[in-house]
């Protein structure tokens, strides 16, 4: 009886070991390897992992994607995407239809002016004059023929009580230049931290390694919109949203109808034909131009400022009939694709491609901005709404904030 009893208790231990060893090997999933947890073979050859003597295939640790510094992350599903706001422009440009849109992370604020000054100081260091004048934001946004705003052309960018306000005065352009430094400079001081192997490394970092970020990027017009409606705070029971959004927030109204902020508004706008802050004494959204990046309360996403403030470069193209194009998964304009195939009336060609002279403002350097800004009135803080300018043009109402993409994600 005892020999059987040490005989059950054996099996039991033998089988334990088993178990542990197929979890320490393969992960949890039953068994099986998984992404941070491959093994120590190949499930296919049988070959080694990581055999430097026999030249086996290396297959470095990976904990999932790294942290990528200011971004929250956007869980993805189905949206209704489109305008909610009556069409007062009557551009009919964002019809409602539904999409999906794949995981992804944003900035959790615009990008700032201490960023910006900061992007400069390096390039001034390691490119060339060329390169570091091209980066210099337009900062005559600011002056006016008929307004003396003058003070702001030499103080909002370097002043340092500017610091977290966002920068303006940047092109669509200079924004895409801002991301590919900004993946670059991330990237090396992630790989600083992965090892001797990394540590002089010039920013081309191998992906396999699973040590460096995606690329930052401008948002596609879906992804941007999808954020800033932050329908996850609508979620009733599985797969029902009790309403939709104008904008970022629950209600039609603008204004906090909770707390000790009570009867302030939500974003910085302007309220009326020459209304910008409200009256001395009593300022409301308290800011005759841009505000602190912080300011306001942030979506259900953690997103700070996605209506008002200022309007936002995206990735796409501007075309009034996008909606029609859209594929419904991660949908994008890139370029004038499908304009030919439209018909003659719709073709958006400029003077230089079409010798019969017809021409328009809607070529493929016309890019989308997104979202109201300091200098608009509530309409344009809608989500759904857009407009679009040359990808090289910059104002004082317009800025950025960044996305990536969630890598390793099928959702």
């Amino acid at each position: 009886m005892k020999q059987m009893k040490h005989l059950k208790g054996l099996l039991f231990f033998v089988a334990g070991s088993l178990i542990i060893s197929s979890c320490s090997l393969f992960g949890n999933r039953g068994g099986k390897p998984t992404n941070t947890n491959p093994g120590q073979m190949s499930t296919a050859t049988g070959l080694a992992y990581n055999d430097e003597d026999g030249g086996g295939f290396q297959v470095s640790p990976f904990e999932g994607q790294p942290d990528a510094p200011n971004t929250v992350f956007i869980e993805g599903g189905r949206a209704i995407m489109g305008s909610f706001e009556e069409d007062v422009m009557s551009s009919r440009d964002n019809v409602e239809r539904t999409v999906s849109v794949a995981s992804f992370y944003m900035d959790e604020t615009e990008i700032a002016n201490i960023h910006w000054l900061e992007y400069m100081h390096y390039l001034a260091k390691d490119s060339s004059q060329e390169v570091y004048a091209r980066a210099l934001p337009d900062t005559l946004v600011w002056r006016g023929k008929l307004a003396f705003n003058d003070p702001y052309v030499d103080h909002y960018l370097r002043y340092p009580g500017f610091r977290y306000f966002p920068v303006v005065g940047v092109s669509w352009s200079q924004a895409n230049d801002y991301a590919v430094w900004r993946t670059r400079a991330v990237n090396v001081e992630l790989a600083k931290g992965a090892g001797e192997q990394y540590a002089e490394t010039d920013g081309r970092i191998p992906l396999e390694s699973g040590i460096v970020v995606p690329a930052y990027r401008l948002a596609t017009e879906a992804e941007w919109e999808y954020a800033a409606q932050a329908m996850l705070g609508t979620q009733w029971v599985e797969e029902l949203q009790t309403h939709q959004r104008i904008y970022p927030w629950d209600g039609h109204a603008l204004r906090n109808p909770f707390g000790k902020e009570m009867g302030f508004f939500l974003a910085n706008f302007k309220r009326g034909r020459g209304d910008y802050a409200g009256i001395a004494g009593r300022l409301n959204d308290g800011a005759l131009i841009t505000s602190y990046i912080y300011e306001f309360p942030p979506n259900d996403y953690g997103l700070y400022n996605m209506a008002g403030n200022v309007s936002e470069w995206v990735m796409d193209v501007y075309r009034p009939l996008s909606f029609q194009d859209f594929d419904d998964l991660n949908p994008i304009r890139r370029d004038g694709f499908l304009d030919e195939a439209a018909g003659s009336q719709n073709k958006y060609n400029n003077i230089e491609k079409d010798p019969t002279g017809f021409t328009s403002l809607i070529t493929d350097r016309a890019r989308v901005y997104k979202g109201g800004s300091w200098k608009d009135v509530a309409y344009w803080m809608s989500p759904g709404t857009r407009r679009f300018l040359d990808e090289d043009s910059a104002t004082a109402t317009i800025g950025f904030r960044c996305a990536m993409i969630r890598a390793g994600s099928n959702y």
